[in-house]
């Protein structure tokens, strides 16, 4: 049963199977252990960037393939649900085709740029998707009738995922369970099946052809895989992921806009996620997801007890000042890279090797 589940993939290394499961046991209990509207934020901002880092190290760790276009697609899904339920109102029904919408959109769009781009070198690949990605950035906060421009749009979901709905009428375990947590749960259990899916793609035939391109794209079709092909079937369905990834994103923060969704420096923290995990691995994505958005939540916090507790101590207080916590977490990243080059996963697997 859980080598189906799994697709075959298991951890392969006792430290890494302890990390993964306190992971999952604290996100699928997020609202009972960590109480608080923050806790709760950071552990549904986790579930949402484990499914959109996995789908681009579909792209990146088992194809080969530098894009920088993957925001956009992440912007297509939380602009399809936010404008589709700021325009026809909050039901699931608008939901639902607001998503098949983005999908349509986002596909059709990955499907005609890996069709026109991916014969070039990786390089100019890279580049072409990152003047793209800039294009429907600014056609965003451009079309400010439609989109809301810079501020974006707030929008209504179901009375369902609201605040105010009640599912209970008495605390569970001392917890209120309401709309936040029913919303919550909704992106843990969409985030659980489109990892497993992802699973399973990347340990299925193609994604061995997938992987044999990433190592050797010439020798791939001299066997007779037409590299194109497949770059671009990868390339649609990293899309796809990272559009229900933004669809899930709009439906639990009830706001699309180009900060939360289209920035270039949310592709920064995706391609350092994927780094730090380990590339080719997808159990990276849930380890530097974690990690890092736990880091960006929480380390600025940390630093400032540091700083408080050192008062007294020369110079080090001005060192773990909270202001300097983007140099702290550009230091651990920089040693991450050094001491774990094939990321934290990779570094696992090869000592339990």
């Amino acid at each position: 049963m859980l080598t189906s589940i799994l697709s075959g993939d298991f951890p392969r290394s006792r430290v890494l199977t302890a990390i993964l499961l306190a992971i999952l046991v604290g996100l699928a209990l997020a609202p009972f252990l960590f109480p608080g509207a923050a806790a709760i934020n950071t552990a549904a901002k986790i579930c949402i960037f484990i499914v959109l880092v996995a789908s681009y190290d579909l792209l990146l760790g088992y194809t080969g393939i530098v894009s920088f276009a993957h925001t956009m697609f992440f912007g297509i899904g939380g602009y399809g649900v936010g404008l589709a339920l700021y325009t026809f109102g909050a039901s699931w029904g608008v939901i639902g085709v607001g998503i098949l919408a983005a999908l349509l959109v986002g596909v059709t769009l990955a499907f005609l740029i890996g069709l026109l781009s991916l014969r070039v070198r990786a390089i100019f690949f890279a580049m072409i998707t990152l003047a793209v990605a800039s294009a429907f950035l600014i056609l965003a906060t451009q079309f400010s009738e439609y989109t809301g421009g810079e501020d974006g749009r707030s929008f209504s979901v179901p009375q369902v995922l609201r605040p105010g709905y009640r599912l209970l009428e008495q605390p569970l375990f001392g917890t209120v369970v309401n709309g936040r947590i029913l919303a919550y749960y909704l992106v843990f259990v969409a985030a659980v099946v489109l990892f497993l899916v992802a699973l399973r793609v990347v340990n299925s035939p193609f994604g061995r052809v997938l992987q044999a391109i990433r190592e050797n794209d010439m020798r791939a079709e001299a066997l007779g895989y037409r590299v194109v092909y497949y770059r671009t079937v990868a390339n649609c369905l990293a899309a796809g992921m990272a559009v229900l990834a933004g669809a899930m994103s709009a439906i639990w923060l009830r706001y699309t806009g180009p900060d939360t969704t289209l920035s270039f420096a949310i592709m920064l923290d995706i391609l350092l996620m994927v780094v730090i995990g380990g590339m080719g691995t997808l159990y990276g994505a849930v380890v530097g997801a974690t990690l890092f958005i736990v880091a960006q939540n929480y380390l600025q916090k940390l630093m400032g007890l540091a700083s408080a507790a050192t008062e007294g101590l020369p110079l080090i207080p001005k060192l773990v000042h909270p202001d300097r916590w983007l140099l702290l977490l550009g230091i651990l990243f920089v040693l991450s890279v050094y001491f774990f080059p094939t990321g934290i996963v990779g570094r696992l697997r090869g000592k339990s090797g």
